[in-house]
């Protein structure tokens, strides 16, 4: 698999996959993940995940929604959870292929591209 950087990524569109690809193997899940800044490999190896603390409650819901409509404009559904009342984790995997796929890359990289709004540290 080609390593991509996120806009080269985020400019793709995820495509249906029936199980017919072959998942990425754990080096170029590496690879790629290097590129995006903050997702790591989850414990099972068949999933990368991103955490991010949140300014408030409303603006943790509103970034929740904001996947949302991106994950049904790109018909790849992640997993999203929404914790400690403003602390949003996702998770994604190709769950067709038991791994990943460009997809969960795509995916990854347009999140990143959604507004947030996040915690400040206090000085």
């Amino acid at each position: 698999m080609k390593t991509q950087t996120p806009s080269q990524l985020a400019a793709q569109k995820c495509q249906p996959c029936n199980g017919d690809v072959q998942p990425y193997w754990p080096q170029d899940v590496h690879r790629q993940l290097a590129r995006l800044q903050g997702w790591t490999l989850g414990i099972d190896g068949q999933r990368i995940r991103k955490e991010w603390v949140c300014k408030d409650f409303a603006a943790a819901l509103k970034f929740v929604n904001d996947i949302a409509r991106l994950a049904n404009h790109e018909d790849h559904h992640p997993d999203i959870h929404l914790t400690n009342y403003r602390k949003v984790l996702v998770e994604t995997s190709t769950h067709s292929i038991g791994g990943l796929s460009d997809n969960d890359f795509i995916l990854a990289a347009k999140i990143d591209a959604l507004p947030v709004q996040l915690k400040t540290k206090k000085s």
